[in-house]
């Protein structure tokens, strides 16, 4: 969270990896011809019969006549805000073959590409508009490739580009035959609320099937799953089915799973089903200006209190006063900022204590640390009568030592110490202790790409960091608001870059909260989904507020894919997630300097 104006942070790791992206393009004049027993297999490459066989985004592609390069019709796909204009077809191939990718295109930055080949995925882009250019890549499947997809798409804010005679030249595809039944179904982890489950990978599978007591719960592209929503200290009984074109495989052997007791979560903390939370500047003052306490709308259901932050980066002393009047000259006296929380509290709101923000940098590297940020924060909340602690660690808080690649048993002493230091709030102050948390996505989403500094080092330590937190808190976690602003494009699970500021990425990087996603690709270490009643969305309150600014319409959509699997666009979510708790935002003040729209929205949503 800011104290100032928004700040684009994307990481050196993320802007390495999209530069590797484009270099690896290349312009291709002509295509290698094919062998005797190849075949084009693309349907309707041309697109003369519209876009029949084709899967594009949202509305931004149509077939049409001019201008084309053979034929009588040709591709027109134009991006829009976070749509990059994607088009694709799922063709059947053999395995251990070689197949060439080609296609006309024209306009600046059209990419051309093959996902799925078992192998290593290729593309290739053409920078420059003006004439037809064509595109042309190969590649080679691997032993168990069934099935590939090609794609075409643009890039953000570029005008609309145009591909015509699309060809995939290559063997031809044995016919798709039904999977076998998924074998050595178990158990990787369980909470008191989620079991996370993984299996034996099948041939010719495209995703699979994941039934709870014979009912269908899940689905999965992988061959690991995570079941959320289930009750502590219930027995319940799982079985996993293979998915292609031609049909279900019969379910695998049951596996049964027992959830643990929980530690009182997010389920006694009296929040109402669906929850708005807002930071309030209390101990600064910015463009947006001073709120008192007692002028907080009621529309805020948990208010956090910005900031509380330590008298050095290593101390662990954490310390929150009111704006000085120098700053803030309609700042409350403590007295009457003391009895506005109570008056917030008897009208069931709850108001915490967040830690950290852009500036309040936070290691607790040592057990002194630990034990003076328990002992501060406890003050802090004894003092102001407070109902628990909101985590917004930020910057280099968070890191991981080299060699700790496992989120389920951190050795990092700035991981183990604030775990430990915050299990000792949680048993001080008992079920009614109110814990959330609001990293931002590097820390969090980015781990199904990268954890830590990586198996061969050389990445970012602090990808991925919030996990263990996250994973080890689970059951003592009343809500998870990741920031899904000033960020750089991340990975979903539909293994597509998601970009802020439409209703897109706040459903992918939602939808991995609540799915469960395997740590840095390793299907042995899935994090497993949280509960839709412990997530909120995170998002700025006004373009001032912070970058990724969503206007309402795409926050509704978001909402509605969600909670309604409506509105989904091109993600398809993996559950429907109505019991999803609500949304935050930064900020309170940045709110109400932009006439509460974002807070009305809220309530005209969901009938407040």
């Amino acid at each position: 969270m800011e104290r100032t104006g928004p700040t684009v942070r994307f990481s050196g790791l993320l802007a390495a990896a999209t530069a590797a992206v484009l270099a690896a393009g290349a312009l291709v004049a002509t295509a290698p011809a094919a062998g005797a027993a190849d075949v084009d297999l693309a349907r309707n490459g041309g697109f003369e019969s519209g876009l029949d066989g084709w899967s594009c985004t949202a509305a931004s592609g149509a077939a049409v006549s001019t201008p084309v390069h053979g034929g009588t019709k040709a591709l027109k796909a134009t991006p829009a805000g976070s749509d990059n204009a994607k088009c694709s077809q799922t063709i059947t191939v053999k395995p251990n073959s070689s197949y060439t990718l080609s296609a006309w295109v024209q306009g600046s930055y059209v990419y051309l590409g093959a996902s799925g080949t078992g192998t290593t995925d290729v593309s290739t882009w053409t920078q420059s508009s003006g004439a037809w250019k064509q595109l042309t890549t190969t590649f080679r499947t691997g032993p168990s490739t069934t099935s590939v997809s090609v794609y075409t798409h643009g890039w953000y804010g570029t005008p609309a580009h145009y591909v015509d005679d699309l060809t995939l030249v290559g063997p031809g595809g044995d016919p798709v035959v039904i999977p076998a039944v998924p074998a050595g179904l178990k158990t990787t982890a369980i909470t008191s609320s989620s079991v996370a489950l993984s299996w034996n990978a099948v041939s010719g599978a495209s995703g699979y099937n994941v039934y709870r007591g014979g009912t269908k719960v899940a689905t999965a592209t992988g061959p690991s799953a995570t079941v959320t929503g289930l009750t502590p200290s219930t027995a319940y009984s799982f079985q996993v089915s293979a998915t292609n074109a031609a049909g279900e495989s019969a379910k695998s052997a049951a596996v049964t799973a027992t959830t643990t007791a929980g530690g009182g979560g997010g389920g006694d903390t009296k929040l109402p089903a669906r929850a708005l939370v807002g930071y309030l500047h209390s101990s600064f003052a910015n463009g947006s200006g001073y709120t008192r306490m007692a002028d907080v709308p009621d529309s805020w259901d948990v208010i956090n209190l910005a900031f509380g932050e330590p008298t050095s980066v290593t101390s662990g002393d954490i310390r929150f006063s009111l704006c000085p009047v120098a700053e803030c000259p309609n700042v409350e006296s403590e007295a009457e900022f003391k009895a506005a929380i109570k008056a917030k509290q008897a009208a069931g709101k709850k108001v915490l204590i967040s830690i950290g923000g852009q500036n309040g940098q936070v290691q607790l590297a040592s057990t002194a640390a630990r034990d003076a940020f328990v002992t501060s924060v406890s003050k802090i909340i004894d003092t102001y009568g407070l109902d628990g602690l909101d985590i917004d660690f930020e910057g280099h808080s968070l890191s991981l030592n080299t060699g700790d690649t496992d989120f389920r048993s951190p050795t990092s002493p700035v991981i183990v110490n604030l775990i430990s230091a915050v299990k000792s709030l949680k048993a001080k102050y008992g079920s009614d202790f109110v814990l959330t948390m609001a990293p931002e996505t590097f820390f969090v989403q980015l781990g199904y790409q990268f954890y830590g500094s990586g198996p061969w080092g050389g990445q970012d330590p602090r990808a991925g960091a919030y996990l263990p937190v996250i994973h080890a808190l689970r059951d003592d976690l009343t809500l998870l608001h990741v920031q899904d602003y000033n960020s750089g494009p991340i990975m979903g699970l539909d293994n597509q870059y998601h970009t802020m500021g439409g209703a897109d990425f706040h459903i992918a990087m939602t939808d991995m909260l609540l799915a469960g996603f395997p740590v840095a690709g390793d299907t042995t270490k899935v994090f497993p989904g949280l509960r839709p009643d412990q997530v909120a969305i995170g998002l700025p309150a006004s373009t001032q507020a912070g970058n990724g600014h969503t206007t309402p319409a795409e926050v509704n959509k978001a909402l509605n894919c969600l909670i309604k699997k409506t509105d989904c666009g091109s993600y398809q979510t993996r559950g429907t997630w109505s019991d999803l708790r609500g949304l935050m935002t930064w900020s309170i003040n940045w709110d109400r300097f932009n006439n509460g729209e974002f807070s009305r929205n809220f309530d005209a949503y969901f009938g407040n």
